[in-house]
C-alpha cells in the first residue's frame, strides 16, 4: 500500500512539472506575439511633421565667372581726334619776322618763347606740336597793332586733291605681215632671167606665140615653183624649166622679207 501511495504522488509531481512547462511555452509565445503585434502597428515617421518631404527644388545655376580683361597692348588705342597746336603765353615774334613795333630794351634774361613758325593760340603755356603732327587751326592776323594782341583762329583750308592723270591710250597693235603677197608680171624685177631653149618639135610645127608661167619667188629671191599656165603646149614646157632657173632679190614688207607670187611671160617667134 505503501508502494502505491507513493508511486501516485510521484506521478501527480509529474504531471503538474509538465502542466507548468507548457503555461510557461504558452506565456512567452503570447509575450512574442504582443511584442511583434506592438511593433507593426506602430507608425513610424523619419523626423515628424515638420520635415515631410513634399517637392524636390533644383540647387541654384551659380553665375558665370567674368571673362578676364583683355591685355593693354590688344585693347584699339584711343586716337585722338581733337586738333593738335602749339601754345603760347604771347605773341612774340621770331626773329626772321619783320617788327611791327620798336623793340624795347632790357638788361633782363628773356625767359619767354617767340611764335612757332606753324598754327599756335594763346594758352596759359608754352607747347610745341611734335613734328609731322597734323594741326587744327591755323595762325591768323593779330587785331591789334602788337603781336602781344588776341590771335584769331580760322580753319584750315583742304589741301587740293590732285586729278587722276589719265594713262595714255595704247598704241594701236601693229598689223601682222603676210607671208605671200602677189605683184603680177615680174620680168622686170629679176636679177637673172634665163631665155628658154626653142624645142625642135615646136620648131618643126612653126609654134610661136607667148606663153605665161606662174611662179612663187621665195624670201631669199630663188623661184619655189613655176607651172605654165598659157600658150601652145610644147613651149610650155621649155618656159617653165627657164622660170625655174630665175633669181629676184628678196621683197621686203615692214622690213621682213616675204613670199612674192607674180608671172613670167615668154616670147616664142
Amino acid at each position: 500500500m505503501l508502494n502505491q501511495l507513493v508511486e501516485s504522488k510521484e506521478s501527480h509531481n509529474g504531471l503538474k512539472n509538465t502542466l507548468l512547462l507548457i503555461t510557461l511555452a504558452v506565456v512567452a509565445v503570447a509575450f512574442m506575439l504582443g511584442l511583434t503585434y506592438s511593433l507593426f502597428a506602430q507608425q513610424l515617421a523619419v523626423g515628424g511633421d515638420g520635415l515631410e518631404l513634399s517637392t524636390l527644388v533644383a540647387p541654384p545655376i551659380p553665375d558665370e565667372a567674368p571673362p578676364p580683361p583683355e591685355p593693354e597692348e590688344n585693347q584699339p588705342k584711343k586716337q585722338d581726334t581733337g586738333p593738335k597746336i602749339a601754345t603760347r603765353t604771347e605773341a612774340i615774334a621770331r626773329i626772321d619776322m619783320s617788327p611791327t613795333e620798336p623793340p624795347k630794351i632790357s638788361t633782363e634774361k628773356f625767359k619767354g618763347r617767340s611764335i612757332p613758325d606753324a598754327p599756335f593760340k594763346i594758352g596759359k603755356t608754352n607747347t610745341d606740336v611734335p613734328p609731322g603732327t597734323r594741326t587744327g587751326p591755323v595762325r591768323a592776323e593779330s587785331t591789334g597793332g602788337g603781336f602781344g594782341d588776341a590771335v584769331t583762329e580760322v580753319k584750315p583750308t583742304p589741301a587740293p586733291t590732285k586729278k587722276p592723270v589719265a594713262a595714255p591710250p595704247p598704241k594701236p597693235p601693229k598689223p601682222p605681215v603676210p607671208k605671200r603677197i602677189s605683184k603680177g608680171v615680174v620680168n622686170g624685177q629679176a636679177v637673172s632671167l634665163p631665155k628658154p631653149a626653142y624645142p625642135a618639135a615646136a620648131r618643126a610645127v612653126n609654134a610661136k606665140g607667148s606663153v605665161s608661167v606662174a611662179i612663187v619667188i621665195s624670201k631669199s629671191g630663188s623661184v619655189m615653183s613655176a607651172r605654165a599656165v598659157s600658150g601652145h603646149p610644147l613651149l610650155r614646157r621649155a618656159a617653165q624649166s627657164a622660170a625655174r632657173r630665175a633669181r629676184f632679190r628678196p621683197t621686203l614688207l615692214s622690213g621682213q622679207p616675204v613670199e612674192v607670187s607674180g608671172v613670167i611671160v615668154y616670147n616664142f617667134n
